[in-house]
C-alpha cells in the first residue's frame, strides 16, 4: 500500500453521496495536504425552513473532516435531534433528518449566501473551519435542481429519495435552473492541474451526471491529459448503497459494471470493478477501456485506504490519456 500522506500526485475527484465521500477520504489520506480536489454534486441541494441544505457537500465535508457518522455515512457522529423533536411538537413533519449540530452548518451557509457569498466561497470557509486539508468544490455556483420522473409524476430529488424512500420507479431524470450552470474557475483549475481524475463510486445518474452537465465540464475533461478512471458503484448486480441499481434497471440499463461502463464510454480511460465482477472485465475492455479488478467495497478505513491506493496505482499504469473527442 502507498505510504499515507506522502504521495505527490494531484487528483480531481467527482463525487456525491456516501460512497464517493468514503473514497475521497481514502484519497485524502494517501495524498499530500491540498493535493485532492473533490468536485461535488449540488443537484440535490434544496431549501427547508428557509435554510439552504447541501446534502452531498456536507457528506463529503463531514467525512473528510473525520466527523461523519460512521454507521449511516451521512450527518455528524453523536449528533442529537432535539430541534426536530420540537418541530414535530409544532405539528410539522420532520421528514428530512437534520441533527442539532448539523443545523449549524445550514444556518451559517444560508447566512453567507444571503450576504452575497457564492456556494463555492461558503463551502471553502466551512471546510477550512473544520480543518479539511482538501479542496471541496461545488460543481457550480448556480442553483440546479435534480428532478425525478416517476409514474406518479415529477418529483424533487429529496422528495423521491428521502420522503418517499426512493421506492418509486424512475422513468427519467432532468435538471431545472434559472441560470445555466457554469464551471467555476476553481473547478477548471482543479481539472487542469490534476495528474489523475477519478469518478468516485457514486450514483451515475443523480451524483455524477449533474456534474457532467455543467457547462464546460465535459470539454475540460476531454482536454485533460490526465487518465480518467471510474469506480463502479454496482457490485454483484446491486448498489453498495442507495438507489443506483434500481435506477439503472428502471431506465433500461444493465445492472452491472458493464452497464456503468457504457454510461461512461468515451469519457473514461479505465474502470475499477470489484473482484466479484471480475469475469465482466473482458466485456468492459471491449468498450475501449482498461480494467482494474480489486476490492471496492469499503467496509472500514483500511478498505478506503486500500481502494484509494489501487485507484492511484491504476492511474499511474494508464499514464497520460490518449486524445479524447471534444465534448
Amino acid at each position: 500500500m502507498l505510504t499515507l500522506a506522502s504521495d505527490t500526485l494531484r487528483i480531481a475527484a467527482l463525487a456525491g453521496g456516501v460512497g464517493g465521500a468514503r473514497l475521497a477520504d481514502g484519497l485524502q489520506e494517501a495524498l499530500e495536504a491540498g493535493a485532492l480536489s473533490v468536485i461535488v454534486n449540488t443537484g440535490d441541494d434544496f431549501k427547508l425552513w428557509g435554510l439552504h441544505i447541501s446534502p452531498d457537500l456536507d457528506t463529503v465535508m463531514y467525512t473528510l473532516a473525520g466527523l461523519a457518522d460512521p454507521v449511516q455515512g451521512w450527518g455528524l457522529e453523536r449528533d442529537t435531534w432535539m430541534t426536530l423533536e420540537m418541530v414535530e411538537r409544532y405539528g410539522r413533519d420532520p421528514w428530512f433528518r437534520l441533527g442539532d449540530m448539523d443545523l449549524a452548518t445550514h444556518i451559517l451557509r444560508t447566512q453567507m449566501l444571503n450576504e452575497g457569498r457564492s456556494i463555492t466561497e461558503a463551502t471553502g470557509d466551512l471546510a477550512a473551519a473544520l480543518g479539511v486539508p482538501s479542496h471541496i468544490l461545488p460543481m457550480c455556483n448556480e442553483e440546479v435542481q435534480t428532478k425525478v420522473s416517476t409514474p406518479d409524476g415529477m418529483l424533487d430529488f429529496q422528495e423521491y429519495f428521502v420522503r418517499r424512500r426512493h421506492a418509486d420507479p424512475v422513468t427519467g431524470i432532468s435538471y431545472q435552473y434559472s441560470l445555466v450552470p457554469q464551471m467555476t474557475p476553481q473547478v477548471g483549475l482543479a481539472i487542469e492541474e490534476a495528474g489523475a481524475i477519478v469518478l468516485c463510486p457514486s450514483n451515475p445518474f443523480v451524483s455524477i451526471d449533474p456534474i457532467l452537465q455543467v457547462e464546460g465540464m465535459r470539454a475540460a475533461l476531454a482536454r485533460s491529459s490526465a487518465p480518467i478512471v471510474a469506480v463502479s458503484p454496482i457490485v454483484g448486480g446491486a448498489a453498495v448503497k442507495g438507489p443506483a441499481a434500481d435506477m439503472m434497471r428502471s431506465l433500461g440499463h444493465e445492472v452491472s459494471p458493464v452497464g456503468v461502463a457504457r454510461l461512461y464510454r468515451g469519457l473514461v480511460d479505465g474502470m475499477v470493478i470489484d473482484t466479484v465482477d471480475g469475469a465482466l472485465a473482458p466485456r468492459i475492455r471491449d468498450l475501449g477501456m482498461e480494467v482494474e479488478v480489486t476490492r471496492t467495497v469499503m467496509k472500514d478505513r483500511a478498505g478506503r485506504q486500500a481502494l484509494a491506493a489501487d485507484v492511484m496505482n491504476f492511474c499511474r499504469r494508464l499514464g497520460p490519456a490518449k486524445e479524447r473527442a471534444q465534448a
